[in-house]
């Protein structure tokens, strides 16, 4: 059995965890679950995570309940299937999705997950344009593929958003070389309010222009407004370039100005741009477990090395038979290598 500590981090290396120890079969106990949080150990979307990897891989289970600072975990086969997923809380889906993210791709089928509830956008996570703009085009260069149906928005504090996201089988996961991203090509964007007047998405994604323009960069930025729960806004942008995407958000709050929302969602894309890496800092820790699992050696240059992209390398060298090399400092821009194990899966092969 594998132990993982998390007593210094949050729910990350759970979710990290439990995607390579359902595709390895390796039993893993994960102690002191998100040590490092205000309120430690499990909540709603943690939980649902556990047990929606515990589905995909008929696993056993052991301490799989809200509050709880420790699980065991006994994984099985994997086999494809439909998941349904209940979130009580708007906990977040972007999340989840990191839960079940590797081990769906690593199935004989389609992996369908139906979600009811939660939210596509919160503190501290993935919105889902993000997911669907920057983070899945990007691990679409190594063959992995999903696909992501909003049928419903969720907002802090009701959630209630549905969402279905079908992840393909891949037999195998190339290499990637992100070392130079290129030229900017252009920038995109959405500014999403949630049962709010127009004008507050209008403002978000005005803001965001204008700060754009001043450096030099036009941007083309939707503005929708959908119903939700609960109110609430959020605005994602991305820049395409020759060799990646680079992302960016930020999220409404009340009593914040829509054009301090936009303005800072834009100011956090031109630091990842003028950074020159190929990777902006949320993707960095995002895409280290697909590299650990690629057909050969990639090279990727990240806006930051950050606490998570560490301990997301301690977790998956863990887990792995695998090295994780490392240029730069902690809080700055560097390059990250690694030597895949060629993980295939072996019902395609």
């Amino acid at each position: 059995m594998i132990t993982i500590d998390g007593k210094e981090a949050g729910g990350q290396i759970l979710r990290v965890a439990l995607g390579l120890a359902a595709i390895t079969g390796k039993p893993l106990h994960v102690i002191n679950i998100r040590g490092a949080r205000p309120e430690p150990g499990l909540k709603v979307q943690h939980l649902e995570g556990v047990l929606a990897v515990g589905k995909l891989c008929d696993a056993k289970i052991k301490g799989a309940k809200l509050g709880s600072r420790q699980i065991e975990f006994y994984p099985g086969k994997l086999k494809s299937q439909k998941l349904k997923v209940q979130i009580s809380t708007a906990g977040s889906i972007g999340l989840l999705f990191q839960s079940l993210q590797i081990a769906s791709a690593f199935t004989d089928g389609v992996i369908e997950i139906m979600i009811d509830g939660g939210g596509t956008a919160g503190k501290w996570a993935p919105p889902l344009p993000y997911v669907e703009h920057v983070f899945l085009p990007i691990l679409g260069k190594m063959g992995y593929k999903a696909d992501i149906d909003v049928i419903r928005h969720g907002f802090y504090p009701k959630g209630g958003a549905k969402v279905i996201i079908m992840v393909h089988p891949v037999k195998k996961l190339r290499s990637i070389q992100l070392v130079e991203r290129g030229e900017v090509k252009s920038i995109k964007g959405i500014s999403l309010v949630g049962s709010l007047p127009m004008h507050i998405a209008r403002r978000q994604a005005e803001a965001a222009k204008q700060k754009l323009k001043r450096a030099g960069f036009e941007a083309e930025i939707e503005v929708k407004v959908v119903d939700t729960l609960s109110p609430g806004t959020c605005i994602v942008l991305w820049a395409e370039t020759e060799h990646s995407i680079l992302g960016a958000d930020a999220l409404g709050e009340r009593g914040l100005p829509a054009e301090r929302v936009g303005r800072g969602a834009a100011k956090d894309l031109l630091n990842s741009i003028n950074s020159g890496a190929a990777l902006d800092l949320h993707m960095a820790d995002q895409i280290l477990p697909f590299l650990s699992l690629a057909n050969s050696y990639s090279t990727v240059s990240v806006e930051k090395i950050t606490y998570h992209c560490l301990t997301n390398m301690q977790v998956i060298e863990k887990l792995l038979p695998v090295r994780f090399e490392v240029k730069g400092e902690k809080g700055a821009k560097g390059q990250i290598s690694i030597k895949g194990i060629n993980f295939e899966n072996e019902l395609l092969a």
